[in-house]
């Protein structure tokens, strides 16, 4: 007399139960980085809006604005210079997004824009923070631990990991000072000839 099987045994199931299991853990690293990476493009996103509202603000009262209510893109709730992408736009409670911040002054005597990854309840996977001047097109990236600079690393285009970078493929700070030549020391010399002339 033949008995017929129609199930599964509990080892055959839990072999399947272990195989997704590994696959999942294998899988798990590229998803959050694919996570993070859209969040990055969105605050990306968002810094070339701001850039874009000073420059109007520029042309149109002669200066740049430190008040997000005040510019013509202002993100709803937003006041002042700093303000939450998720969560409550004030404060960051229950927020896990960036915190955006506008500067009004720096070396070049220019207005600049941050947004630094923020979680208001717990450690993040990936730390760092982008930086864009708001007369310029391109965005630097500070990564503050490993997971944070290798993923500076591959929004810059850049092989290595790297604490910052710049989004031109530099593995330096957006400025344009750092593009310019250093001034020449014949000229400054002859400068300093004239005055003991005198």
């Amino acid at each position: 007399m033949s008995i017929s099987r129609n199930g599964f045994t509990l080892i055959e199931l839990l072999v399947v139960v272990l195989i997704i299991g590994i696959l999942a853990a294998a899988a798990m690293p590229y998803y959050q980085k694919a996570v993070e990476r859209t969040r990055m493009t969105e605050a990306i996103t968002l810094l070339d809006t701001i850039s874009k509202a000073q420059q109007r603000n520029v042309m149109q009262v002669g200066g740049f604005s430190n008040d997000f209510a005040t510019l013509d893109v202002a993100p709803q709730g937003a006041a002042g210079p700093i303000y939450y992408t998720k969560g409550d736009p004030v404060t960051g409670e229950n927020g896990n997004g960036f915190e955006i911040t506008m500067y009004m002054t720096n070396e070049l005597g220019n207005g600049y824009a941050e947004a630094t990854r923020f979680h208001d309840e717990h450690p993040l996977t990936y730390n760092y923070k982008l930086r864009r001047i708001f007369l310029e097109t391109t965005t630097t990236c500070f990564g503050s631990d490993e997971n944070g600079q290798a993923l500076c690393a591959d929004f810059c285009g850049i092989e290595t990991p790297t604490a910052v970078c710049c989004s031109d493929g530099t593995a330096n700070v957006c400025y344009e000072e750092n593009r310019l030549p250093p001034p020449e020391e014949d000229e400054e010399d002859e400068y300093d000839d004239d005055d003991d002339d005198d």
